[in-house]
């Protein structure tokens, strides 16, 4: 039987070096690496009888002109993440930027932070979009590789080496929160699968203005609630199954109320799907709003009021920014992206007694 073909990650682990370091050894990259380092490589290297590929050296010795889009495969997409309206989305804006720019895509869908270097450098990739881990995993991913890469919506303290291009979830909020008071809404209740980083902001902006509604979204900024949600806030399961039986074991408080604000367009449409399988109708009972104005937004009746961010000005961002980074042209820093309220179907003015 044919021996099992030695890897450049099965040097790498008995090593404990990275997979990038093993690459560079083979391929002669090796003025940044110890000679000591570089002799441990080349020795077992020899001893495991390691045969490159030729596309790997290839792709070593030329720009691969590849760019990599890697998505946390969250719980909350129970498998289907790809299958997510902003995620497809963003993934359709961030196609169409990387073809212009001259560049190839490649997808990965993980949720461990770890196998993003391995992918990144086996193939020799000149940056990265990731798209949903966390700020641990980020600070862990810039010290772990070399590639330069950008992020979309990190939640940071202070972003570092990182270019996070995140949008402005407060003031997303407040539109919201805003709209629902003009139309007349004074009992409304934010939904969310957490109560954390930008959901909390989005919560907050539109507590904030439906509390204090003749304020300005950055006068009630500046006045921030603290991390405690308040009786407006309804804390949702992450799966769908689990998600169902809470509307009904929670059904009197959704009837207690004329408007519900879900922080993303997922769980709204959920929502209105429900609602109507409850024969309450929207919005004459229950006006709905969301959040990113996917396409989904568009697909269903009522159509779905919610806040838009700009998919394809991020994506412009992304790969301007990778390519300065490249350059070194650029630094880390946190982009803020304005947001839009876009106005459906889904919310109505309600009577007045």
């Amino acid at each position: 039987m044919e021996n099992k073909r030695t890897r450049i990650i099965d040097i790498a682990e008995e090593l404990g070096v990275s997979t990038a370091t093993v690459s560079n050894v083979i391929h002669g990259k090796t003025k940044k690496i110890s000679d000591e380092t570089v002799h441990r490589v080349q020795e077992l290297l020899e001893k495991k009888q390691y045969i490159p590929s030729m596309a790997g050296i290839l792709l070593a010795q030329n720009d691969s002109r590849i760019i990599g889009v890697v998505i946390n495969d969250h719980e909350k997409y129970e498998s289907h993440v790809l299958e997510d309206a902003f995620i497809a989305s963003s993934i359709n804006y961030l196609s169409a930027e990387i073809e212009k720019a001259g560049y190839f895509m490649m997808v990965k869908v993980t949720n461990k932070w770890n196998e993003i270097p391995k992918f990144a450098s086996m193939w020799n990739m000149e940056g990265l979009v990731v798209i949903g881990f966390c700020e641990n995993d980020y600070k862990k991913l810039r010290d772990s590789m070399h590639i330069p890469f950008v992020v979309y919506d990190g939640y940071f303290k202070e972003p570092g080496r990182i270019c996070n291009l995140a949008i402005d979830n407060y003031d997303g909020g407040f539109q919201i929160g805003s709209y629902f008071r003009r139309l007349g809404h004074q009992n409304a209740l934010c939904i969310s699968d957490n109560d954390i980083c930008m959901d909390l902001e989005r919560y907050q902006g539109f507590h904030a203005a439906m509390e204090n509604p003749d304020a300005d979204s950055m006068e009630n900024r500046n006045v921030k609630l603290t991390k405690e949600t308040g009786e407006d806030f309804l804390l949702i399961p992450m799966t769908k199954k689990e998600r169902r039986k809470f509307y009904q074991d929670h059904l009197e408080k959704l009837k207690s109320v004329t408007a519900v604000f879900a922080v993303s367009d997922y769980y709204a449409v959920d929502l209105i799907q429900f609602l109507q399988e409850q024969n309450i109708r929207v919005p004459e009972e229950i006006s709905v709003a969301g959040f990113d104005d996917s396409p989904l937004c568009e697909m269903l009746y009522p159509t779905l009021t919610a806040v838009k961010q700009d998919g394809k000005r991020r994506a412009e961002l992304a790969i301007s920014i990778l390519q300065k980074l490249k350059e070194g042209k650029e630094e880390g820093q946190t982009i803020n992206l304005p947001v839009t309220l876009v106005e459906r179907q889904s919310t109505r003015q309600i009577a007045q007694i």
